[in-house]
């Protein structure tokens, strides 16, 4: 189960209808239409919703809103099918918005999954698509299991290597249960990620030992140092399971690097270092690619019967016996629903240096009647 990033030392929160209408009105006038601004915005603002903090609004000027600027990203999204079957297609988003790419992939997967009991949608040339457990909800939504995974910059080195090859590369579940929340295991493939570390970027603290690693093999714990190497490739993050074997860190190397495969090796794409995002000492796009898995429970069995055999094997792993000194054991999607309890009456939680990020983007979109939520307690 993903940790969440609720470490970080917040200042305070910004109710979430104000950062929707907010951020839609920003990406419009970044060039984004309005119906895929809502999309994007949904996106983000549920990564903040379940705690996913390194994939919520705090994105929404470093990876979207500069990258649009610096001509790498294209607000205007062309959704292109260009192989269709049955229960699959391959569908090229020519560098658009990830989010929008993603929203549309998950749901021709649903409609095909309706239709013949799965679905899946391979992509090419699309651009980050965010909290990655967003696009399984939309299945579960259905009474379907949905599953994603896409590839990213090189970040993760392969067992006993040092340098980055591989993206951070989630792999992400998401199915129903008869529980108030569904069963979501939204994980990156290496131990931490980019923008977990960002986030103690951010806050000026060091990461923990074994996140990262140097040219040497060695830990490197300065997040702002990290950041510079990783693009640099002078620093890796390193797989699931850490470093060399001990602790099996070969686990994680495979489970990424079969993500890089079906992100990529399914619908013809780029992987690896073609990913990079520079080319001849200049910005060019991201053309990440994603992979999408809709599955119709009707097609194997009752729905209320899933629901229920799946919330009695959750129910049953939180009241097994505890290790000494601690009170509760976890599910995947319990935690993310009990952030969602605590936030869905207060809003985003924001730092001092995100609010001063917001008050800039209003200050350069010339929205100026949203800096009194961006202004310091």
């Amino acid at each position: 189960m993903n940790k969440k990033d609720n470490h970080t030392m917040k200042s305070k929160s910004v109710p979430f209808e104000v950062i929707e209408r907010f951020m839609v009105e920003v990406m419009v006038k970044s060039g984004i239409p309005e119906q895929d601004a809502k999309i994007v915005c949904d996106v983000l603002v549920n990564a903040d919703k379940f705690g996913f903090d390194s994939h919520g609004v705090n994105r929404l000027k470093p990876i979207y809103l500069d990258r649009i600027k610096d001509g790498i990203l294209n607000p205007v999204t062309e959704f292109e099918i260009v192989k269709d079957g049955l229960a699959t297609a391959v569908v090229d988003g020519h560098n658009g918005m990830g989010h929008v790419v993603g929203y549309k992939s998950m749901k021709l997967a649903i409609e095909k999954a309706k239709k013949y009991g799965m679905g899946m949608v391979a992509v090419r040339n699309s651009t980050h698509y965010g909290f990655a457990g967003y696009y399984p909800l939309m299945a579960v939504k259905e009474n379907m299991i949905g599953i994603t995974g896409t590839n990213a910059r090189p970040s993760i080195a392969p067992t006993f290597g040092i340098e980055n090859m591989l993206g951070t590369n989630p792999l992400t579940f998401g199915m129903p249960s008869d529980e108030p929340f569904p069963f979501l295991l939204d994980c990156a493939t290496s131990i931490t990620q980019r923008g977990k570390v960002e986030l103690y970027a951010r806050e000026g603290k060091d990461l923990p030992k074994g996140w990262v690693i140097d040219e040497n093999g060695e830990s490197k714990i300065n997040s702002e140092e990290v950041l510079k190497d990783l693009i640099a490739g002078k620093a890796a993050l390193t797989p699931l399971g850490g470093v060399g074997e001990e602790t099996a860190g070969y686990k994680g190397y495979g489970y990424a690097t079969v993500v890089e495969i079906l992100s990529a090796a399914l619908q013809h794409g780029a992987f690896m270092k073609m990913l990079l995002g520079v080319k001849d000492g200049k910005k060019v796009p991201y053309p990440i690619g994603h992979f999408f898995i809709a599955v119709d429970i009707n097609a194997f069995t009752e729905v209320s019967d899933f629901k229920k055999t799946t919330g009695d094997i959750l129910r049953e792993l939180r009241a097994s016996r505890k290790m000494p000194g601690q009170d509760r054991i976890y599910t995947a999607g319990e935690k993310e629903y009990l952030t969602w309890m605590d936030r869905k009456d207060n809003g985003v939680p924001f730092n001092d240096q995100l609010l001063d990020e917001f008050r800039g983007i209003c200050k350069t979109y010339s929205l100026d009647n949203y800096v009194q939520y961006f202004e310091k307690q």
